[in-house]
């Protein structure tokens, strides 16, 4: 009788970070792309468009395309353009918190100094 050994895979914790610094630091590496940061924008800024519209029509139906258009647009910029796997999937509420801080730090033209802060070129 043979006995076989069963290869057993370590699994691997998905990272932590001590502080939201450190994660934003994280989060902006895996936005290196401009192009992906354009993406984001573009998406963050849907979500609001379609915010006001809500209001504005009383039309709270509208409300389900905000998560659509917000991470429809971050998720192809990650899987097409940077091509790697989204923050959201890491750590979903620092994440969206994270991408709305982006979202202002671009359009307030200080995702600059973030960047640079975080080593990202």
């Amino acid at each position: 009788m043979t006995t076989q050994t069963a290869t057993v895979e370590k699994a691997v914790p998905e990272r932590t970070w001590a502080t939201y610094k450190e994660f934003w630091h994280f989060y902006l590496g895996e936005h290196a792309d401009p192009m992906n940061r354009a993406i984001h924008f573009a998406g963050t800024a849907g979500v609001f468009i379609i915010l006001g519209l809500a209001i504005a029509l009383q039309n709270w139906w509208l409300l389900l395309a905000m998560p659509v258009c917000g991470y429809g647009f971050a998720w192809f910029g990650h899987f097409f353009v940077e091509k790697n796997r989204p923050a959201t999937f890491k750590a979903p509420f620092r994440s969206l918190f994270s991408d709305f801080r982006m979202f202002f730090c671009i359009l307030f033209f200080r995702i600059g100094k973030h960047l640079k802060e975080a080593g990202v070129k």
